[in-house]
């Protein structure tokens, strides 16, 4: 499998407070990625790190076919970048701020510009600053995409827009991935916006890659499970469990690599398995914090 971000080791010391710590970070060439993380978790720290805009302490960068941040010049000319604050020039009006971005981009699209235009909504004659924070989202995702970039970076692109602007850039975002087999990372701290698009996604939590996985595996393999009988240690067990809790006359397990074969597990420690519940991608994305950030209470 290849590539289009790819972090090995990484460590970089924002403050005496906070490292990005042995990130280990995959994201898979043609996907669209989610990058999920509680505010201060270190998704933007990450990007910057990814993109060359910040040196890492140690540790390796690998963006596309090059290296990081030596071969930013030639590298970042093939990616599209929506930075978590606008970087807006207020004064300019919509059409200025395209023309002033074609310029910096060999690849740049006018005909896919004029039709973003349009499905965005946008009027090339309106200034910058007196555009709602929405129409300002909208118009960063328009230079990003006719920029055609074999990478996309947003770091939280739809955070506090309404629902419409919001599917509306997500379905500019699938459609993109599908016409140009583009590969986008997307962080998020709204989990269940994601959850609808993505194909893989990786959960920091305090400079730290907990889980990184298939979208698919970690909504299908991840469960809560309703235990009575089990002995109060158990042996190695063919899922990972996340968290154990008392329950009534029973007990709450939360897994996760589940699979429906492993029923059999529990007869075999002379337990019964009461039921099965299916886990949404912000229960397991709770589920898992919990576990990274208090293993003993879990």
């Amino acid at each position: 499998m290849s590539y289009a971000i790819e972090t090995r080791d990484l460590v970089y010391r924002a403050s005496k407070h906070f490292t990005l710590r042995n990130l280990n970070l995959k994201v898979p060439t043609g996907s669209i990625y989610g990058f999920l993380g509680a505010n201060g978790a270190g998704k933007t720290t990450t990007i910057r790190v990814a993109l060359g805009l910040l040196r890492p302490h140690s540790g390796l960068v690998r963006v596309l076919d090059g290296t990081m941040p030596g071969d930013a010049p030639r590298l970042l000319a093939r990616v599209g970048y929506v930075p978590e604050q606008p970087h807006l020039d207020p004064t300019f009006t919509v059409g200025e701020m395209l023309r002033f971005q074609a310029a910096f981009y060999k690849t740049w699209e006018n005909a896919r510009a004029a039709e973003l235009l349009l499905q965005f909504r946008l009027d090339e004659h309106h200034t910058i600053g007196r555009l709602s924070k929405g129409q300002k989202a909208k118009l960063l995702i328009l230079l990003a995409l006719a920029q055609r970039g074999e990478l996309l970076v947003l770091d939280e692109p739809t955070d506090g827009l309404d629902p419409v602007v919001r599917r509306d850039i997500l379905a500019a975002l699938v459609e993109y991935v599908s016409q140009h087999q583009a590969t986008i990372l997307i962080s998020s701290h709204l989990v269940h916006e994601l959850e609808r698009i993505c194909d893989w996604v990786g959960i920091v939590d305090d400079g730290r890659l907990i889980a990184e996985m298939p979208m698919a595996r970690l909504k299908d393999g991840t469960k809560r499970l309703r235990v009575r009988g089990a002995p109060a240690a158990v042996a190695e067990t063919p899922f990972t469990l996340l968290a154990r809790r008392a329950n009534g006359t029973g007990e709450t397990w939360v897994v996760r690599d589940w699979s429906p074969d492993m029923t059999s597990y529990f007869p075999s420690i002379g337990a019964l398995l009461d039921d099965v519940i299916d886990l949404d991608l912000e229960d397991g994305f709770v589920e898992l914090l919990r576990t990274s950030r208090d293993p003993a209470a879990a």
